[in-house]
Parts: C-alpha cells; structure tokens; sequence
C-alpha cells in the first residue's frame, strides 16, 4: 500500500496530463458500460430461469405446444386437476400476446379469474396506482406491470390496445417476480371473449404443489391425467418452463457475454497504453525521483496506483450510467409471453467497480516493472 503523501503524487500524475487522462477515463467508462449492460442481462435470466428450493409452482401447458396461441386445453381440466393428491391451488390462465417472436416490446394479457388473482398473485404484487378493487368492477380492466406501463407512458384511467385487446387501465403494480413486471392482468372470462369469441378455453394451468418436495411427482401425475385425453398436456416446473420457452433469449443473451470480454480486454489495452506512455514521458523524471530517494519498489507502486485511479475512474463512471440506464430503462426481452427482466442486481455494481480496479491494476504491472528495472544513468540518456 501507498501512504496519503504518495497517493497524492499519483493523483498529481493523473491531473497533469488531463486530456490524455480524460480520454482513458472515457474509453474505460464506454467498455465498462457495455461490460455492466451484459452483466445485467445475466442476471435477469438467471433470476426468471434458475430454479430454487422454494418453488412450488407448475405450468400445465398444452403438449408439443410452444406459442401461446397453439395451447388450446379446456377449462374444465381445472376441476380434474385440483382432485389430484399434492396440489394445492389450480388457476387456468389465457395468455394472448401481440409477438410470439423474441422482441424487445411485447405486450402480454393474462386472463385469470378474478375470484382467484388475489390468492394466486396477490401477495407478490405492490399497487403503485388505482386498486384491485377498480379492476374487479370492471370486465374490461386490466392491472399493468410497472414495466409494461412506463414503456408504454400508460397511468391508471387510459384506454389500452394491442393483439386486438382494448383494456381500461386500472391500476399499476409493481412485483419481484420477473413474469409480473411485464404483462396486463385482465379478467378471464373477458379474454375468452374477446379473442376465442367464447368461454371454455384457456392457454395454461398455473398449479400451486404441497411443498418443492412433490413438483416432479405432482406434475407426472397431470400428465399422466391427460395423457390419452384429445388435448394432453406436458407439465414443468415454472423456472424450468420459462427455459425452455425463452431459448432463442438465452441463446441472445450467452453471446453477449463475449462482448463483455471484449469490453474487459478494450480497458486493459486502454488503460495499459495509456500508461506505457506515460511513463516514456517521464523517464527523466523517475530518474531525478530515484536521486531524491524514491526506491524502485515505491516508483513502481506510484505507477500501479495511477493505473489504478484511471480503471476507478472511468469503471465507476460507465458502471453508474449503465445501472442508471438500466434502472430508468426497464428494458425486458420478451418470447412467447415470457419476460426476461434486465435488472442492474447490487452483483452488477460490485462487479463492475472490481473488474475496474483489477484491470487497473493488471495494466500498470507491466509499465511499472519496465520503470523499476531503469537504471538512472540510462534514465538521465533517454530523449
């Protein structure tokens, strides 16, 4: 470590030359931007896909069917459901979307019954604005995702369309669960209307099981239910479903992780020309900091510490903007009505300030060690 005096020398270095200082902090605050918007995304499908010890929930889905549209499964199978030993609580689902396709502006209605929204979603939702209570004397009200809503610039009393669905927006919520943040709860009956022009059909079954221990078993014996019915079903996990579903994201989202390499090489390479020439710069100078005393060990550290400064500098600067962005931004990817949220996590802020400082440090080893090993006559010849 350097003492306060010494790391006010560095400081001094890095002021001394600020346009090229200013350059560095900028190309690092770029890289590091991107680097922090690829570990967003990361950590939004490994919040919507990785599967806890908590989960309790299933997705009865029509089999061999992956759109929305394609799973047609009568309603009645939700009284047959619920007979079965393990499940808890079965509510059928509508889901209508606008693009079955990856994209990054989807609009996803849920049909649910009204009866059953509280017990099924209410306690993972925060009413921001309007109320539930306005959403059940309306047929035609729908509760909006806090995502779906500011991509939209909708608020509570506006007049909705998409995928053919008009809706009177009755209330905002906001939800820690990734599906919640980007749909419109709307109610069953009036979904069915609207787009199969009657009742009777639903697009899934979400099922609540006793306990984690019993998801495998509960969902075999759905299938198995089902299996010789005119519509069977395949039964997964609702992690492992929203994997499946949303492949060709993952996919997306696995090769945005070489740009964040790419990122992390660009501010090694910056950080460490930008320091190679400074010290050619200042050779002589090191050269008269040696005949005042300075040893090589300490004029090596002064130059590590001055690197250090500048990934610091330009990592906290990229990391903030890009977390800023991502927080004013609620961007989500959105395939076959399933959303993957891109949420700058408090990982992302550690992350991005400790890559700063490591490839900081990474990029004045070399420079520092070629300034070590100068002798002082050499330094005192140099032009």
């Amino acid at each position: 470590m350097l003492a306060p005096k010494f790391m006010l020398v560095a400081w001094k270095q890095v002021l001394r030359h600020r346009t090229r200082s200013l350059l560095t902090v900028a190309g690092v605050a770029t890289a590091m931007f991107l680097y922090c918007a690829v570990e967003a995304m990361q950590s939004g499908v490994e919040e919507a896909t990785q599967v806890t010890a908590a989960d309790t929930t299933l997705i009865v889905y029509r089999e061999n069917r992956y759109c929305p549209a394609t799973s047609r499964l009568p309603e009645f199978y939700q009284e047959r459901i619920a007979a079965l030993p393990g499940v808890k609580n079965v509510v059928p689902v509508k889901v209508v979307v606008n693009n079955c396709r990856a994209s990054l502006d989807v609009v996803t209605f849920r049909g649910v019954p009204p009866e059953d929204f509280v017990s099924s979603h209410g306690e993972n939702l925060t009413i921001l604005a309007g109320s539930i209570e306005d959403w059940r004397r309306r047929s035609d009200a729908a509760l909006l995702g806090e995502t779906l809503a500011t991509r939209r610039g909708l608020k509570t009393g506006d007049r909705f369309d998409a995928a053919g669905v008009t809706v009177y927006v009755a209330g905002i919520v906001r939800s820690d669960e990734p599906q919640d943040q980007n749909v419109g709860y709307v109610h069953l009956d009036f979904l069915q209307q609207t787009v199969d022009k009657r009742l009777g059909i639903v697009t899934q079954f979400n099922v609540k099981v006793d306990g984690p221990d019993r998801i495998e078993e509960v969902g075999k014996a759905i299938d198995a239910e089902f299996k010789t019915a005119q519509a069977p079903t395949q039964t997964s996990a609702e992690k492992a479903f929203v994997a499946r579903a949303a492949k060709d994201i993952i996919e997306i989202v696995g090769f945005t992780r070489w740009l964040g390499l790419g990122a992390l090489a660009a501010v090694l390479a910056l950080v460490g020309n930008a320091m190679v020439l400074s010290v050619q710069d200042r050779v002589r100078e090191h050269a008269v900091l040696q005949t005042l005393g300075f040893g090589s060990f300490l004029i090596a550290r002064l130059i590590v510490f001055e690197s250090i400064l500048l990934g610091l500098a330009g990592g906290a600067l990229g990391t903030v903007v890009s977390v800023a962005v991502l927080h004013w931004g609620h961007f989500s990817m959105t395939n076959e009505g399933l959303s993957i949220h891109f949420r700058a996590a408090p990982s992302v802020w550690v992350a991005g300030f400790a890559v700063s400082v490591l490839l900081g440090l990474a990029a004045g080893l070399v420079p520092a060690w070629q300034a070590s090993r100068r002798e002082i006559a050499t330094s005192f010849r140099a032009v």
